[in-house]
């Protein structure tokens, strides 16, 4: 089998890079040939009027491309305009030249000379028009179809700001972080990756913030990629990270253009890739996954104290089973003796350890949350909420688990939910069950050896070369005044120094709030 996928590589890799003849007849059949007369694939043979009845072919792929733009732009043009001048004719060197700039009522075009461009272009939404006795053609920007748009996201809600979210379509993507950053400066480079899939990947980044070495070590990672397909945003992340064998996210991910505008002024590079509406940004931060788009939106007074209330949540989340087990189990004298009577009585019935109570209610959780993700909407989250609460009452009724632990559990699935980032949440869900283990064999002692095995890994991570826990470790004071609390807008005048290192002044720190 893989002689033969080996074989038929190099058939197609020989077509596509062969150079259009000047019969188009000939072209046309390798087209056909090469597409397996596919169903989708539009050839259109016409003649063109002002060019002595000239023959021509149109091809693109149905469902691709804008229809209307098509027989308006390229077919009204070509087919129904009168006879020219022999002396218009003298000034353009070839009959392409004069289709491009006199007949072409349509904005981008480019030259084509062989089958693979041919199919990179027609791939990709353009249409293609070829022309009897030249061994070139013209690639016509007609990009359209149907497409989901702009919709609200549905991921990261928010209670005040933009409302709108990536779609699958790069061009879309591109244009809504435009429309929030209107500066010539705002570079895009755009690159297919995938030999098979040839998808669509770009880069952005603001000429004059971005660091230069972190803008050419995204290229170099993206050029080194050599895979048959990217589908989604996650090829990619798993190509270019820093970090395989990590829980952690070494690069942050966002469906909100707000999120990524702000990110890209930051200093930061976004990588947006066709056919997902995930748009990656390099490097990413420790903190920049626990910090919300709403926090800039809010008073800095509310977004300090949602950030405080935030970052409690996260630690019980980590930390609340593996505490409960080690101070009932090893340091019952730091609790109450009302509270601990209370603990011992509910524990009377129950057959197993601490560990293994708590072992049982995250896993049920954690596939009840999995079915309630997977299943249809309608009935997702009542299937989930309906059987935590029909499951956790008859563990507690059949004596297999007590209902302390039921509440511990509860309010750490519950305080799971807090995290800005999918990615980080996942992270922090998988680490509280070797701190549990930990706990349960050596009490708070291997819980607080587990989180500072946590924190040395932590402070070992980059990405693109930029410490991870930064601007914690290494220590930069003046970033500190957006990282666990958030100052006024007019006190962050600088942008973070380990990022960018030309540009870090947003303004001039010397004048001072309107009173």
């Amino acid at each position: 089998m893989v002689i033969a996928i080996h074989l038929g590589d190099e058939t197609v890799n020989g077509n596509i890079m062969k150079d259009l003849s000047e019969d188009i007849q000939n072209n046309l059949q390798q087209i056909q040939s090469d597409f397996g007369s596919s169903t989708d694939l539009v050839v259109r043979e016409f003649r063109i009027a002002q060019l002595d009845n000239t023959k021509a072919a149109l091809i693109y792929i149905e469902g691709m491309v804008d229809n209307l733009l098509i027989a308006t732009s390229i077919m009204e043009s070509l087919m129904l305009s009168g006879q020219p001048e022999d002396q218009v004719l003298d000034f353009y060197e070839d009959e392409l030249s004069y289709i491009k700039e006199h007949l072409l009522a349509i904005g981008s075009i480019e030259d084509i000379s062989t089958f693979q461009s041919l199919y990179n272009s027609v791939l990709s939404g353009k249409a293609v028009i070829l022309l009897e006795g030249c061994s070139q053609g013209i690639s016509a920007a007609t990009r359209g179809g149907k497409d989901r748009g702009v919709t609200e996201a549905t991921r990261e809600t928010v209670t005040r700001g933009p409302q709108e979210s990536f779609s699958e379509v790069l061009r879309t993507n591109t244009s809504l972080i435009r429309r929030k950053i209107k500066d010539p400066n705002l570079w895009m480079e755009t690159k297919p990756i995938g030999r098979v899939t040839q998808t669509d990947v770009a880069i952005m980044f603001i000429q004059g913030i971005a660091n230069e070495k972190i803008v050419d070590e995204v290229r170099r990672r993206l050029n080194e990629i050599d895979t048959d397909s990217i589908l989604e945003s996650g090829y990619i992340e798993e190509w270019i990270q820093d970090e395989t064998f990590t829980p952690f996210p070494t690069m942050y991910n966002s469906e909100r253009p707000d999120v990524i505008a702000a990110e890209l002024l930051e200093g930061k590079i976004a990588i947006l890739i066709d056919g997902t509406p995930m748009v990656l940004i390099a490097p990413a931060l420790f903190v920049s996954f626990f910090n919300a788009s709403e926090d800039y939106y809010q008073r800095a007074d509310i977004s300090t104290i949602i950030r405080f209330l935030r970052y409690i949540a996260i630690f019980i989340s980590l930390l609340g089973p593996s505490l409960y087990i080690a101070i009932t189990n090893f340091h019952q004298e730091m609790l109450p003796t009302d509270l601990l009577i209370s603990l011992a009585s509910q524990r009377e019935g129950v057959p197993f350890p601490a560990f293994v109570e708590a072992l049982i209610m995250e896993v049920v959780f954690e596939i009840l949350r999995e079915a309630g993700i997977r299943m249809p909407r309608t009935i997702g989250q009542a299937v989930s909420i309906v059987g935590t609460l029909v499951l956790g009452t008859a563990a507690v009724d059949a004596g297999i688990v007590s209902p302390a632990m039921v509440i511990v559990v509860s309010i750490t699935a519950i305080s799971s939910f807090v995290f800005p980032s999918y990615n980080m949440a996942i992270a922090f869900r998988m680490l509280r069950f070797p701190l549990m283990g930990l706990a349960a064999a050596f009490g708070l002692y291997g819980v607080f050896v587990g989180l500072i095995t946590l924190l040395l890994h932590l402070c070992n991570l980059r990405s693109f070369g930029v410490p991870y826990m930064s601007p914690f470790a290494p220590l930069i004071v003046s970033d500190l005044k957006d990282a666990i609390f958030r100052l006024p807008h007019w006190m962050l005048f600088t942008r973070p120094r380990l990022i960018n290192q030309k540009n870090i002044i947003r303004r001039n720190a010397n004048n001072q709030k309107n009173n």
